[in-house]
């Protein structure tokens, strides 16, 4: 198997040993699962099939950002507990991920959970020389960290940019240097707030998935993913902090799935340009939905359009009317899957196969759709 690597820019093998350790990224549950988040979590589904096929056991850790100022200020407007509210979309997301047939991960911890794990870590990266304490915040040191960039690949004007956009705070009085990002910090006054030695507060975004990865997976990862969104800076910030405290490598190999867009922008929250995975459940087999998305590759962008759904429900009538004999259609989409996870032409060695009466089921179950 040969997958694209973002920290090396280049598809090379990708090689681990019989258990597979996987992080991704997961949800801030404040809101429905639109459809940039499924082509996401579907690419690593169709991942971790293929391993198992292969003869791995995976171990995949997809986490919960509880502890988010988007989560905060949607509880705010709802005028509902942060918590209730993120159980309540973390169901609605595990419904959809249900229905598109992904499966089920080792676990979906909470940052929530994590405040003990974070404090230790921390600890872990001050006593290192990696961090500073300033104005009731404890903050990660760039200048400590040569190898700060190597993830992104992008200068440090870039990153200054994109920190700038993306909440960075990169004015920030408190910061030796606008990159240094914050471990903890304090809380607002109608925020969840925790005791440590530095005062009271809550954790950085970052910290969070080091945390985590560390306490669920052990000090190296096989692989770590997320949407390319989180590149910069949230990978670049967790890789420089996890190195910083174990001392040792963090990620064997870093994979991004591309943005899905629409109307000519990213789907996302913000711009409410979304395209809501339940309210396609309820019009559209499911299984159309997850044709609809592996129809593209993972990390090429794609805009959704209104053929979408009737183009992949034409497909899969098509695939389900072929034959249940197998014909060494698999093997051909086990190659292409291989190939830097070449969806777009699994589907269209199955296609091709079904047109010619070949039975398709096997291959098509290796891509998660079950006919």
């Amino acid at each position: 198997m040969r997958l694209y690597d973002t920290a090396r820019q280049e598809v090379v093998p990708f090689e681990p040993g019989e258990q597979v350790l996987m992080y991704t990224c997961g949800i801030t549950p404040y809101d429905a699962t639109h459809l940039g988040h499924a082509a996401t979590f579907i690419a690593y589904d169709v991942l971790q099939r293929r391993l198992i096929d292969r003869g791995h056991s995976v171990k995949c850790v997809r986490n919960v950002t509880d502890v988010d100022d988007p989560l905060f200020a949607k509880a705010r407007e709802l005028g509902v507990h942060y918590l209730d509210l993120a159980a309540g979309e973390e169901a609605r997301f595990e419904r959809d991920m249900e229905a598109l047939n992904a499966l089920p991960v080792h676990s979906t911890p909470r940052a929530s959970s994590a405040i003990p794990d974070i404090r230790g870590f921390i600890g872990m990266v001050l006593d290192r020389g990696f961090a500073y304490e300033s104005g009731g915040s404890v903050y990660f040191d760039v200048s400590k960290f040569p190898s700060f960039g190597s993830v992104s690949h992008y200068t440090e004007a870039e990153m200054i940019a994109m920190a700038r956009e993306r909440g960075g705070k990169v004015d920030d009085p408190n910061k030796r240097h606008p990159l240094d990002f914050v471990l903890w910090h304090p809380s607002e006054s109608d925020e969840p707030s925790w005791d440590t030695m530095w005062g009271p507060g809550r954790p950085g975004w970052h910290i969070e998935c080091s945390a985590l990865a560390l306490r669920e997976l052990g000090t190296t990862i096989d692989l770590h993913g997320g949407g390319s969104d989180l590149i910069f800076p949230h990978h670049e910030c967790e890789r420089a902090q996890s190195e910083a405290a174990t001392g040792a490598p963090f990620v064997k190999h870093w994979m991004h799935v591309a943005m899905v867009y629409m109307d000519g922008h990213k789907m996302s929250k913000s711009l409410g340009n979304l395209v809501f995975v339940d309210a396609l459940r309820r019009e559209w087999d499911p299984r159309a939905i997850r044709l609809a998305i592996i129809e593209h590759h993972y990390r090429l962008e794609w805009e959704w359009d209104d053929t979408l759904m009737p183009r992949n429900a034409a497909r899969l009538e098509h695939w389900t009317r072929g034959g249940h004999g197998e014909s060494g259609v698999v093997d051909d989409v086990r190659a292409a899957l291989d190939d830097d996870l070449n969806t777009p032409a699994a589907l269209a060695l199955i296609d091709e196969a079904a047109a010619s009466g070949r039975g398709v089921h096997d291959a098509a179950a290796l891509l998660g759709v079950i006919l």
